[in-house]
């Protein structure tokens, strides 16, 4: 059976739990990283020698970095649905997951750390700003992609919106103003019906680092410690 080394509040390994729901996986969740430890192991280090997550190991086969992780499980398990047998479409897919790594992602996960994770007394006004209007400018690059199709790759819904999905979630559920960005807001709106999204990305994470700590702890439920 696969298993995702991970914890499920990890923004590098939320994409990797949706994907494997996506595709109907039968995987079980080893809890690791952050309040959960392992990864100073022996084990673990065997499965990915950087000590990061997430992680997987598919029978005798391991595998590490986020986005590696979710092109396997979608080109294994997903061809022609998840994974476009198209190679130009696949091209695009992995072109906006390219994107996502290098522009969105980084965006989006600082303003998430300058708000969520960092106690409302010492918060910066003046770089939460700076920090909205980055991520603001770099979504709006997608905005504009999204008025000529439904999902990123095409009218279809494949892996090159899984990556950039988590971030949409994060970037609409952080409590700063934000423009209007109507294809990106429609095709977040669009992800929002799907079952697995709902159960794995579209988590409540608190609005300080308190009660990010808290939901945390409380997922351990969810995996084997």
């Amino acid at each position: 059976m696969l298993e995702i080394w991970g914890r499920p509040y990890s923004s590098n390994v939320i994409p990797v739990i949706w994907t494997a729901n996506e595709l109907g996986l039968d995987y079980t969740l080893q809890l690791a990283g952050g309040s959960f430890g392992k990864l100073d192991t022996e084990s673990y280090a065997r499965i990915n020698p950087n000590r990061m997550i997430p992680a997987i190991r598919d029978g005798d086969f391991a595998l590490w970095e986020s986005l590696a992780i979710v092109r396997y499980l979608c080109n294994q398990y997903g061809e022609g649905t998840l994974s476009p047998t198209d190679k130009q479409s696949r091209a695009i897919a992995d072109q906006w997951m390219e994107w996502c790594a290098s522009i969105a992602f980084p965006s989006v996960i600082q303003l998430f750390f300058a708000t969520v994770r960092t106690q409302p007394d010492q918060r910066e006004s003046t770089k939460i700003e700076a920090l909205r209007d980055q991520a603001s400018k770099a979504l709006s690059l997608l905005d504009q992609h999204l008025s000529k199709q439904l999902y990123v790759a095409g009218n279809s819904f494949t892996m090159g919106d899984i990556p950039l999905g988590c971030v949409a979630y994060r970037y609409y559920n952080i409590e700063v103003e934000r423009p209007a960005l109507p294809h990106l807001e429609a095709w977040y709106q669009r992800l929002c019906l799907r079952p697995a999204y709902q159960q794995h990305v579209m988590r409540f994470f608190g609005t300080n680092p308190t009660e990010w700590q808290a939901l945390e702890k409380a997922s351990a439920s969810e995996g084997v410690l």
